[in-house]
């Protein structure tokens, strides 16, 4: 990797960080070159403007979710063997050191779910996308009998997407101890309900 690229590389895993705390419009270039005891121009050089860095942090970030939560996951055998480790790789990127605000995901739909334009459009074609591979990977479970024939995968992707909003909400928000245990629990039964 040549150095400009290990740069920004540096600057985008940094940005993504900050962007879980202070959102996506939080960002700035001047913040970031201070942070990062970059020149201003030097950082400008690599995004241009803030919208494309936003853009980038998401696609930095979701390049990093892929790689630690959906790769391993889908080496997982189909059905609830490969359902249970999504979402307990999730989780644990929910709760990693360098998201310190939790998942910039999140942050950046509360943050951008009425404001039109191409940051806006770049995380809703990725929020698509994850949902896409939670209903793909239970129609697979239920390919291989381990679900239900007539359940709903779209309806189980959002059920589990939203409880892990609420393990966000709950954990992040309300500083709950209990959050993850509820989460947990909420998540056996979605696929307790899915078996049945």
């Amino acid at each position: 990797m040549s150095k400009g690229a290990a740069t920004r590389q540096t600057i985008l895993t940094h940005a993504a960080g900050l962007a879980s705390q202070v959102g996506l419009t939080g960002l700035t270039i001047g913040g970031l070159a201070d942070d990062l005891r970059l020149s201003k121009s030097g950082l400008f050089a690599h995004f241009r403007s803030k919208e494309a860095l936003q853009v980038e942090v998401l696609e930095h970030a979701a390049a990093r979710f892929t790689d630690q939560v959906v790769r391993p996951a889908l080496q997982k055998r189909r059905g609830v063997p490969r359902m249970r480790a999504l979402f307990e790789r999730w989780l644990a990127w929910e709760q990693a050191e360098v998201l310190p605000g939790g998942c910039v995901f999140v942050a950046a739909a509360s943050e951008l779910d009425d404001r039109p334009g191409p940051v806006r459009d770049a995380l809703v074609t990725l929020q698509r996308q994850w949902v896409d591979v939670l209903a793909r990977s239970f129609r697979y479970g239920i390919e291989e009998r381990q679900f239900r024939g007539d359940a709903d995968p779209e309806q189980f992707a959002q059920d589990l997407y939203g409880i892990m909003l609420a393990y966000h909400h709950h954990a992040r928000l309300l500083a709950d101890p209990l959050a993850e245990r509820r989460a947990r629990r909420a998540f056996r039964r979605l696929l307790e309900d899915a078996r049945r």
